[in-house]
């Protein structure tokens, strides 16, 4: 890749943590000139400007994505994972045959580190963060996070060595436009509908995902769920060694068996690793996740007493069923990275028994509601709308026969609606189903949000407003 590289002029598309890295690496690695691209506004991006202006040979260009930068001088474009690929700078470019790469692309070129990668529609981050915990528990160094999670893959190449791991966290947007990149441990954990607004189709999405496998070799390893068809129809295409996750025994990987969390490997016995009770965890969703990430460490070679001392003892990670506080006998939980329907229906089933006053919304995918309305219907106490989708989500739980539901402006509101709608020993759930981009920058900037209003009490103290009574 280097050949398309040094001495040459290249593109990248979006000014977020990965364009940032993309630009810094592109520079080191001798570009002659690198042209930096975003369609927001100078007065959202100075930080970003202000890194990219300290880089030799490097342009911001903000405001719009001009096509006159797309031209026969241009050697290949860097596509930040948040750009949809629909961006017309990239048709153009397809028309020139110019190369368009993801940013785990470009730095997979050039990292000498091996890779787990660990993909699917829900569960990424708490697994990717398990993972990394129980490589570190065994003493194998250097181990890092990195992908969705942490650092942009570019921003190591050159600061880590052979010897250790990266743990990728690796989303659709970022595995459609790769080409060589090759996780030595791939890891898909499930799939449901989710990104159809920036995949136009539930195929093209999970084709996207299943690229994870596509690069990998005999001698590598592919953890699969054995619960998910769809993930399971992977086997066939996979060269590298499955091993496989389930609630149940599996044939090679990590199962159950007596309740215990069990090591399965062919031609040996059983071998035990810690009980379901102990899982520190809560919820169906997470002992998925629980055994993804044993299966993951025990392939990297994680000793058995280092996966179960982590099973045990991990904490979980922020916005991801998080518990923020108790108030007046009151449980206030943050999960905003709940940003579609399906990681949405695994949280509320997180809680069984709890009344739950639900808080939902935020920007539309163009995710169909359908299946969690009939979840809500039967699980949610009190529902509290608010942002871009309140009113799609509002007539969705109507037609499954739901009426308890509010509708605001604002996650404010939302807060103060929540308040005045639970009572003690109620449980009030953040889980949006949607994403953060209508009122929020990303979903942490909405959990953080969330948190102040709920431990300062400021969102207690402010009026709901003119709440609109579903029925």
């Amino acid at each position: 890749m280097i050949d398309l590289i040094k001495g040459k002029e290249i593109i990248v598309v979006g000014m977020a943590r990965s364009g940032v890295a993309a630009a810094e690496l592109l520079s080191v690695l001798g570009a002659a000139k690198i042209t930096v691209t975003d369609q927001k506004k100078p007065s959202e991006l100075e930080t970003e400007i202000r890194k990219i202006e300290r880089l030799n040979g490097v342009t911001a260009v903000v405001g719009s994505d001009p096509l006159y930068l797309v031209n026969e001088k241009i050697s290949m474009i860097v596509k930040s994972p948040g750009v949809p690929p629909a961006n017309e700078l990239f048709l153009k470019a397809d028309k020139l045959k110019i190369p368009v790469i993801s940013e785990i692309e470009l730095a997979y070129a050039f990292l000498k580190t091996p890779l787990i990668g660990i993909t699917g529609t829900n569960g990424k981050t708490t697994t990717t963060a398990m993972i990394t915990a129980m490589i570190k528990e065994a003493g194998i160094e250097p181990v890092t996070s990195a992908g969705n999670i942490g650092n942009p893959l570019c921003g190591l190449v050159g600061k880590f060595s052979a010897q250790g791991f990266i743990v990728a966290e690796l989303s659709s947007f970022q595995l459609d436009k790769i080409d060589k990149f090759r996780p030595l441990v791939s890891v898909f954990l499930n799939f449901a509908e989710d990104h159809l607004d920036y995949h136009g189709s539930l195929e093209a999405y999970f084709q996207a995902k299943a690229r994870i496998v596509e690069n990998q070799r005999t001698g590598d390893f592919a953890i699969l769920n054995a619960g998910d068809p769809a993930v399971v129809s992977l086997q066939e295409a996979c060269r590298a060694k499955v091993l496989w996750f389930d609630r149940a025994p599996v044939s090679c990987g990590v199962g159950l068996q007596d309740q215990w969390v069990t090591i399965y490997n062919s031609g040996c016995s059983p071998q035990k690793v810690c009980l379901r009770s102990e899982l520190a965890l809560p919820g169906e969703h997470n002992l998925e996740n629980s055994l993804a990430a044993a299966a993951a460490a025990w392939a990297a070679g994680v000793d058995l007493e280092s996966i179960g001392r982590v099973l045990r003892n991990f904490q979980g990670i922020e916005h991801r069923l998080e518990h923020v506080i108790n108030i007046d006998e009151v449980d206030y939980i943050n999960d905003s990275k709940g940003t579609n329907p399906g990681a949405t229906i695994k949280a509320l089933s997180s809680f069984p028994g709890r009344p739950i006053v639900l808080i939902a919304g935020g920007k539309d995918k163009g995710a169909d509601f359908t299946a969690l309305a009939e979840v809500i219907r039967n699980s949610v106490k009190e529902l509290v709308l608010f942002g871009e989708t309140r009113d799609k989500l509002a007539n969705a739980v109507k037609k499954a026969g739901f009426e308890s539901y509010r509708i605001v402006d604002t996650l404010d509101e939302a807060v103060a609606a929540a308040k005045k709608l639970s009572v003690h020993g109620d449980l009030v759930l953040l889980s949006p189903a949607c994403a953060s981009w209508d009122m929020f920058k990303d979903y942490e900037e909405r959990g953080r949000y969330f948190k102040q209003l709920v431990s300062t009490g400021n969102g207690f103290n402010k009026l709901a407003g003119e709440l609109k009574d579903g029925s």
